[in-house]
């Protein structure tokens, strides 16, 4: 069942889970998907810790409590420290890094640093406040206190100048919510000036990563909806088009940025290429094969974060042909220029897209918030 995943590997693709729980640690899931599937790195955001935490609520509370596999007595103890909520939420969400960060280790030892990781969210309320940006990151890192962590930052505008002063503090960052090619050669930039200042402040490069989240099935979703609606033949044509092409022309501003003579001269200096990690891969649309975010993505150098359904659906029927990226630029322009001429706005769908991305994730946290302060309120030990 794996071999569509061997096949991934082997093609220079890493392939990392888009999910995270307690459960999942404790239960030996996480190091059987490292062990059997080739998983080798965990991403998580937002809404991935509000389902997660707030999923234990509802659980049989003893036996996984007893167990380990859930949050209850953690929240207790949290409870009769009487801590705030935001700080409840970041010794649980940074527990659950700290502890898949140790069972992916061996995986970070076995490649120099560059998988085995597990990235952790900045407060996504912060996505426009440049400083704020920065000061969480320097905390979660320090609150993680492992190596093989990624910081995962917003591509926002703000986001920009915050990626580069992590990456000059020697932080390992992943950029998320990137949506346009024209944010994303920004990210880069942004990067490179990161690891200028790093060199400059004598850090060694050879130990700052980074990877780039380039969302994929969020832009069919929306241009498709939009086709819809234009309804034409011509239109109903280029449905489940755009995010390929999207990500595709990603992956040629990837090979340009990084062959250029300003990488030329990090690169002696050791430093690691960011790489493109392909992000919203689950298909939305029942009308799309399953794996269609995956093996039309194929091209060494990236990474793919799956939720758990797609690297089950990967594993079963998955066809792995080979790269699927380079060669197809030209065709990939052509189809973003045939939606832009029907009167869809590439520009208008991005900044959509962002805007709604750091939306729903905010949206996340504060429904994460306001569960959280209920379980604290309810564990808090009685006065007297």
């Amino acid at each position: 069942m794996t071999d569509a995943l061997k096949r991934l590997s082997d093609e220079g693709v890493a392939i990392w889970l888009d999910d995270l729980s307690r459960q999942r640690i404790t239960s030996g899931n996480l190091a059987e998907l490292i062990d059997q599937s080739h998983v080798v790195g965990v991403t998580t955001n937002p809404s991935i810790f509000q389902k997660a935490i707030s999923s234990g609520w509802g659980s049989p509370r003893s036996s996984e409590a007893e167990n380990g596999g859930g949050y209850e007595q953690q929240l207790a103890d949290l409870a009769a420290r009487k801590v705030t909520v935001d700080e409840a939420i970041r010794m649980i969400t940074t527990a659950d890094v700290r502890d898949a960060a140790d069972i992916l280790r061996p995986v970070f030892d076995s490649t120099d640093g560059q998988d085995g990781r597990v990235s952790i969210e900045v407060d996504p309320r912060l996505a426009h406040d440049t400083a704020a940006t920065v000061a969480e990151a320097k905390q979660l890192a320090w609150l993680v206190d492992r190596p093989n962590t990624l910081i995962k930052i917003p591509a926002t505008k703000a986001g920009l100048p915050a990626i580069t002063e992590v990456i000059g503090l020697g932080i390992s960052v992943n950029v998320t919510l990137i949506f346009s090619l024209e944010r994303y050669r920004a990210v880069m930039d942004a990067y490179l000036a990161g690891l200028e200042k790093a060199r400059e402040r004598g850090l060694d490069l050879s130990e700052i990563h980074s990877v780039a989240s380039f969302f994929v099935s969020r832009v069919d979703t929306e241009i498709d909806k939009r086709l819809d609606g234009i309804g034409t033949d011509e239109a109903k044509a280029l449905k489940g088009k755009a995010a390929l092409a999207n990500a595709r022309l990603a992956y040629q501003a990837y090979e340009e940025v990084f062959s250029s003579e300003r990488w030329a001269a990090l690169d002696k200096a050791q430093a690691n290429k960011q790489r493109p990690l392909w992000a919203s891969t689950g298909v939305k649309d029942p009308a799309y094969k399953d794996t269609l975010y995956v093996v039309d993505l194929v091209a060494p150098g990236t990474v793919n974060t799956m939720p758990e359904a797609t690297l089950e659906a990967t594993a079963d029927h998955g066809e792995v042909t080979g790269d699927t990226v380079r060669g197809t630029y030209e065709q990939s322009r052509a189809e973003l220029d045939a939606v832009e001429k029907l009167g869809i706005a590439y520009d208008d769908v991005v900044q959509l897209l962002e805007d709604e991305g750091v939306e729903k994730f905010e949206a996340a946290w504060n429904d994460l918030l306001g569960s959280t302060e209920a379980e604290l309120k309810r564990l808090a030990p009685s006065e007297g």
